[in-house]
């Protein structure tokens, strides 16, 4: 059962409105005042919060202010139900990163609907994901049906990269988003030495460049095409009003972009302690797992063997010898530029054995 805070401080309001919810078979707590339903709502985490303005002690506008700076409650829809109609002040509550808006007297399948529909999109966005790229697309696989995130990229102007095109460099000041249509992409940085490390590899589906956007500075590393490649053009303007005025978009992306920096601290750490070995057989699971979740279970994956010993972290020499060692003992196929995972408790089997020595 779904849990809803009412935060009303006109008793009789207050009691029709939590028998409405009630009869729709919500879970209801009510609070007579704004201070009242910030301790609440702290308390119980409810699915969903709605709120009137004009209260006694604290008012819906500093209610809400309130619980968008707190981490556990900032995600929380909330939708405000209010005798006022004044635009600044609906304004001032959508700004404030209101979901929904409904003014009283108000009908109650208005009431209804509005809250089904902000409890249907916040299961999405409020959806754990893994971190990684995996749940960066994860995550727009299941947003991007929504309007939010589809009226994002659809309608923008195209691009097409060719194989080895550079996208954007690292240093290069961000002003936009790319979402991928077509192709892949790869992001790297070089070292002192110009010696080139794959940072990730990215597929349709998934958004680009958008670290830079977020901190509003630049690239941090170059973005390169591995294919011929499509993408939707984005204007950082765009992204960032869908950030500042969306709070699950927001606190997604962020989700998401803390995972990422765990992951690529998880990356140094393996290349700094992990023998090559490990490393090539962790990046086949990897890409392998990708691969399948995009294409189905056992395609092909194609990457050059250059990417490949960029992402591993070695000489493509040193890549080439493990590959063939990986060959004979019956754990991967290739076929040109083409390889495939044939056998996986194999390659986990070589993970874990350095764990285990570990």
């Amino acid at each position: 059962m779904k849990k809803v805070l009412l935060i009303e401080d006109n008793k009789e309001v207050r009691e029709n409105t939590a028998e409405i919810l009630e009869l729709a078979d919500y879970d209801v707590t009510t609070a007579e005042n704004g201070k009242r339903g910030v301790e609440l709502a702290k308390t119980i985490s409810p699915d969903l919060i709605i709120c009137d303005i004009m209260m006694p002690e604290l008012d819906g506008f500093g209610v809400l202010r309130i619980l968008s700076k707190n981490p556990e409650t900032s995600s929380i829809p909330f939708i405000f139900l209010t005798a006022k109609t004044e635009k600044s002040d609906m304004r001032k509550g959508m700004n404030l990163g209101a979901d929904d808006y409904i003014t009283k007297p108000f009908e109650e399948d208005e009431l209804l609907e509005a809250i089904e529909t902000r409890m249907k999109k916040s299961e999405v966005w409020r959806r754990d994901f893994q971190g990684g790229m995996e749940g960066l697309e994860s995550f727009v696989n299941e947003a991007r049906g929504l309007e939010e995130l589809e009226e994002l990229h659809l309608d923008r102007k195209h691009k097409v990269y060719r194989k080895k095109e550079v996208i954007y460099s690292e240093g290069d000041y961000a002003n936009y988003l790319y979402y991928i249509d077509h192709g892949r992409v790869k992001t790297v940085k070089m070292d002192e030495y110009g010696k080139e490390f794959v940072i990730e590899l990215y597929g349709p589906g998934s958004f680009l460049g958008y670290i830079g956007l977020m901190d509003d500075g630049e690239h941090q590393e170059t973005a390169v095409a591995m294919e011929d490649t499509e993408v939707s053009v984005i204007p950082k303007q765009d992204f960032q009003n869908l950030l500042y005025k969306n709070r699950d978009v927001a606190n997604r992306f962020i989700k998401i972009l803390a995972d990422n920096v765990q992951d690529k601290e998880r990356r140094l750490l393996q290349l700094a302690y992990t023998p090559v070995r490990e490393r090539v057989a962790e990046a086949l699971l990897e890409l392998q797992e990708r691969e399948d979740l995009e294409s189905g279970t056992g395609f092909w994956m194609k990457i050059s063997r250059e990417d490949l010993a960029n992402i591993v972290g070695t000489a493509k020499e040193s890549l080439i010898r493990i590959l063939s060692e990986f060959k004979k003992a019956g754990y991967v196929e290739s076929n040109g530029t083409k390889i495939r995972v044939c056998n996986k408790e194999g390659l986990r089997e070589v993970v874990s054995t350095f764990i285990h020595q570990s």
